[in-house]
This record gives C-alpha cells, sequence and structure tokens, in this order.
C-alpha cells in the first residue's frame, strides 16, 4: 500500500523494477515484483522476470517455485521451462535440468538458447557426441550469437579434434572480433597442433589489452618451452604463478611442454617440484 492508503501502481513498481535489473540490483526488483504479484499473482511478466532475478541470486529453489506458477499458467512456456531448467543444473539435478530443456524444444523447437544449454549439460556428463548434436541445432537455429559456435569448440578440443575446434574459434574470431575468450581458445589450438609462434602471437596480441592476466601469461610460457626459449618460459611461468600460484603450479607440474625443465633448479623453485 501507498501513501493514503492507495494502491502502488504495478506498472511504476515494474518499471522501478526492470531499472534495478539493468544496474545489477536484482534483490531490489524482487522485492518490487513481490508488491505486483500481491497485486496481481498471475502476472507473467513479472513471475518470469522475479524467476530471472532469482536465478541471478542463486536463489534456485525459489526460482524453480516461480517458473512453476508461470507453467501453471502457460504449460507451453519455453522460456520458463529453460531457465527452471539452468535452476535445476545449478542446484546439481541435472536429470531435472535435461527434462526441462526438453521440454522447452518440444513447446518451441526453435527455442536456441534450449538447445545451446542441453548440449551443455551433455558435455558435463562427457556425452561429446551428443553434446555436438544440439550445439549445432542451437547454431542452425540462432547463427547471430557466437556461443553455441564457442562452445562447439571447446567440446572438439576436449574431444583432440583440434583442427576441428580451432575452425570453430577462428568462425567466431571472424564474425565477433571482440570475442576475446575465442581468440584465446584460438591460440590454445595452434598450440595443440604445434603451431606455437602464431599461438604466441595471439597471446601477446590479448596480453597487449589483458597484461595481467594469468592464463594467458601461462599458455604464452608453456608455447615458449615447446620452442626450446626456456629461459624465457621461466620468466613468463614466474609472473603467471606470483598472480595465481596453485592454479598454474599445479598445470605446470603436469604439462608436458614443461618436461625437459623437471631438472632446472630455477622451474623446481617455482612449480615446487
Amino acid at each position: 500500500m501507498g501513501f493514503f492508503g492507495k494502491k502502488e501502481n504495478p506498472e511504476d513498481l515494474i518499471y522501478q523494477a526492470m531499472s534495478l535489473i539493468e544496474k545489477q540490483q536484482p534483490k531490489g526488483a524482487i522485492s518490487l515484483f513481490n508488491k505486483v504479484l500481491k497485486q496481481d499473482p498471475k502476472n507473467t511478466q513479472v513471475l518470469f522476470n522475479k524467476g530471472l532475478a532469482l536465478n541471478q541470486i542463486k536463489k534456485y529453489s525459489d526460482a524453480v517455485t516461480c517458473f512453476d506458477r508461470l507453467l501453471e499458467i502457460n504449460p507451453k512456456d519455453s522460456q520458463a521451462f529453460n531457465n527452471k531448467g539452468i535452476a535445476f543444473a545449478e542446484m546439481g539435478n541435472l536429470q531435472g535440468a535435461n527434462k526441462c530443456y526438453d521440454s522447452a524444444i518440444k513447446a518451441d523447437p526453435k527455442h536456441a538458447a534450449s538447445y545451446f544449454n542441453k548440449g551443455v549439460l551433455l558435455d558435463k556428463l562427457n556425452e561429446h557426441e551428443e553434446a555436438l548434436k544440439f550445439l549445432e541445432k542451437a547454431i542452425e537455429t540462432d547463427p547471430k550469437k557466437p556461443n553455441a559456435l564457442f562452445y562447439k569448440g571447446i567440446v572438439l578440443g576436449k574431444m583432440k579434434k583440434h583442427e576441428e575446434a580451432l575452425n570453430c574459434f577462428d568462425n567466431v574470431c571472424r564474425k565477433f572480433p571482440s570475442h576475446m575468450d575465442s581468440l584465446f581458445h584460438k591460440g590454445i589450438e595452434l598450440a595443440e597442433i604445434q603451431k606455437h609462434e602464431k599461438a604466441i602471437e595471439i597471446f601477446d596480441l590479448i596480453l597487449s589489452k589483458h597484461k595481467d592476466n594469468p592464463n594467458i601469461i601461462y599458455a604464452k610460457s608453456r608455447s615458449k618451452a615447446a620452442l626450446g626459449q626456456y629461459p624465457e618460459s621461466i620468466e613468463l611461468l614466474k609472473q603467471a604463478i606470483s598472480k595465481n600460484p596453485k592454479v598454474i603450479r599445479a598445470w605446470a607440474k603436469e604439462e608436458k611442454a614443461f618436461t625437459h625443465l623437471h631438472n632446472d633448479t630455477r622451474f623446481r623453485a617455482l612449480v615446487k617440484l
């Protein structure tokens, strides 16, 4: 209730809530959505956006409740199924998530996000071939977005299909020049097929914009080691370890490119062999 017992205007509340969402303030938005739902419990726009906001603040069980209310109103709401699936996946209920993505696809065979999310889920379950089928459907359904093509490259890399993975990342870079993750993974795949000089060119390009990123510094160090440029490799490895000691040391211990350095006292001290 507002001043003098008057109800607050739902449209004004929704406008304020969406403004808070844009400002990355989902908790405040949820509070306003709740006010609207007290007046209009079946407002589908508000239920959907409240569910999204709940997912954002990691209240996944509450988000599922929100999307279930939506699905009671419209049993064929593909977006509600998809986002309910995301909540289930975050809760570790992968079977439930999988069913939700299937329901979203059945409700709307052109719902690219559900194909993508199911592909990601199958990849996490190590069902890489099946994952690729759904990622392909996501690419086919919405070719203007980079996420499915990028993730297809990730899956192909895990399958050791490095030339195919490189082709995916190359395509993303060509269509979306500002997609830094694809550029980085293009460098990784070039290193995997022993094209270390080209990989280093890419790592240098990224480092010119993100000079403190330990993953990129480490990747460059690894390629330098593969080329036998050990002093430079060790210096880069030192920089990477200073920024993320635990992770980089663990990677370096397992990395084949550093095998020749296992008897090097400086290397041993850096990675604590």
